[in-house]
């Protein structure tokens, strides 16, 4: 099967399909990118034939591919494509959740994501020219929306405190001890491709499984203690992400920069910041002005574009600076749990 037969013949062997038109530019890679937990993250594969993706849906666990034009997961879906018609990304679903999780494509994929505000004349002009030029340089990024709560948030808690390599390798080893196999899609699926563990099974993890994916007892007490209130926490999907993550932040061990975290995948936020990351503050405040700052001063440099401030972040994440390293290598302080 070459990558231009792909759509028809996967979607003749799929459990569900449709096509997604995002009515302009767009970017699968840019905009589901913020989803995965580093490039080992079981739950995805990248291929030449799209991005595949499993998870668990209401009505049980589904396989996804996505893809642009030609089947491609990276670039080409931003526009510029050799199909005459609109731009538009192909899904096929296998699985009991394919249903659930075709309705939920669009939302994923960033449909509720609206750029309008941002990208109107005078206030474009009010944001800082590398905002500006990132912006115009990446037309085709979306803030998508899964509305997984605890799919986001247990992989958010791992990484409270810790490095993201040691956050990420936690994760993998949980992954692949207790995930389980996403549901048959053929001889085109992935191998390995794994389902994240419900809420119940996370609860059955023993202690010293923890242990042995180097995740201490204070993060997951925090999941066990989240966890025991997985049905509430995927309530609030449908809330609106500021109060949904106040209620997050109900739950000990749940702080402002977890709940910023989970939202800003959960439900595509325009606006959340994740106020006491190690890296982001200094990284913002040299941006914006060639010196480091810290929470404080980020939210005051962020101040003229509230309503936006995730999207002036993300731009300058595509931007390309870089700030200065030096100093110690590493010594966390921070209060993303608190």
């Amino acid at each position: 099967m070459t990558i231009a037969d792909a759509p028809a013949r996967l979607a003749a062997a799929a459990d569900a399909s449709l096509r997604w038109h995002p009515g302009g530019p767009y970017s699968l890679h840019q905009t589901l990118g913020v989803l995965l937990r580093g490039n080992g993250d079981p739950s995805f594969s990248l291929r030449p034939d799209g991005l595949w993706t499993a998870f668990t849906t209401a009505d049980g666990p589904v396989t996804l591919r996505l893809a642009g034009p030609a089947g491609s997961s990276g670039g080409s879906e931003s526009g510029a494509c050799s199909d005459p018609g609109e731009p538009h990304i192909d899904v096929q679903a296998w699985g009991p959740g394919s249903a659930a999780a075709l309705a939920d494509v669009p939302a994923l994929l960033g449909a509720r994501d609206d750029w309008s505000a941002f990208d109107e004349a005078g206030f474009h002009a009010t944001l800082p020219r590398m905002v500006r030029d990132a912006r115009r340089r990446n037309p085709a990024v979306r803030l998508p929306s899964t509305g997984r709560v605890v799919d986001s948030l247990v992989p958010t808690i791992l990484e409270q405190k810790v490095t993201v390599i040691e956050a990420r390798r936690g994760y993998r080893y949980l992954m692949y001890r207790f995930g389980s196999p996403a549901p048959a899609a053929g001889l085109s699926a992935p191998a390995g491709l794994l389902v994240q563990p419900t809420p119940e099974q996370w609860l059955r993890i023993p202690s010293w499984e923890w242990h042995k994916a180097g995740v201490g007892p204070q993060r997951s007490a925090t999941v066990m203690r989240a966890l025991r209130s997985a049905v509430a926490l995927e309530r609030l999907a449908a809330l609106p992400a500021a109060d949904a993550a106040a209620k997050m932040q109900t739950i000990p061990g749940i702080g402002i920069w977890t709940a910023a975290e989970v939202v800003q995948r959960t439900h595509g936020c325009p606006d959340s910041i994740a106020v006491g990351d190690y890296h982001l503050a200094a990284y913002v405040g040299a941006a914006l002005t060639g010196r480091r700052t810290d929470d404080a001063g980020m939210l005051a440099l962020l101040e003229p574009w509230k309503g936006h401030r995730q999207r002036v972040v993300r731009m300058l994440g595509l931007s390309g600076f870089r700030k200065p390293t030096f100093g110690p290598r590493m010594t966390i302080q921070d209060h993303r749990g608190h």
